[in-house]
């Protein structure tokens, strides 16, 4: 049977619960998805099913980048979930792609990330700086700072999550993580 993506069901927030945190291999990251939706910053959130089964889980929050001019209106994809017994199927390319056609049917200009550039590269995601964004924290190696322009409408400035994230330390990375990951980007 072959994966579905949809919106989430208001009564599947515990089987999206158990797959982020299956995928990340803790509560933490389930919590940070609990605490957006919480917070009303989810503005789209998606699974991956077979069936009755959820098997994968993207979010895309409200973000914004901090222009001269004004606070433009963005959104973060965060967390990619895929449960670890279906990981490198391609489910997540799959809620990559439907996160970013929605994100577009929403008139949205931008969708950022951190991530492994050499997995979302291939899903349209490039460099932020190249763009003229500035990473929220330098705890943000650069090559994993990335956006997808869907609609350039001039901003340039820094990426601002929403305080959730903050409150959950959930933005870059620290210490030997942080280390490890820049030696590995070759920054």
């Amino acid at each position: 049977m072959i994966a579905t993506t949809r919106p989430v069901l208001p009564d599947e927030h515990d089987r999206v619960r158990a797959v982020v945190a299956a995928a990340f291999g803790g509560a933490e990251v389930a919590e940070l998805v609990d605490a957006l939706r919480a917070a009303g910053r989810v503005e789209v959130e998606l699974v991956a099913v077979e069936g009755d089964e959820v098997v994968g889980h993207v979010g895309l929050e409200r973000c914004w980048v901090d222009d001269e001019q004004r606070l433009v209106e963005a959104l973060a994809l965060s967390p990619l979930s895929v449960v670890p017994d279906r990981q490198g199927e391609g489910l997540g390319g799959r809620l990559i792609e439907a996160a970013l056609v929605a994100a577009r049917e929403r008139g949205e200009p931008y969708v950022f990330l951190e991530g492994a550039p050499g997995y979302y590269t291939r899903h349209g995601f490039g460099p932020a700086r190249d763009h003229g964004f500035e990473r929220p924290s330098v705890r943000v190696p650069w090559p994993a700072f990335q956006v997808v322009v869907l609609d350039d409408v001039g901003a340039r400035g820094r990426l601002v999550y929403p305080d959730v994230f903050w409150e959950h330390d959930a933005v870059g990375l620290r210490g030997e993580t942080l280390a490890a990951v820049r030696g590995q980007l070759g920054e």
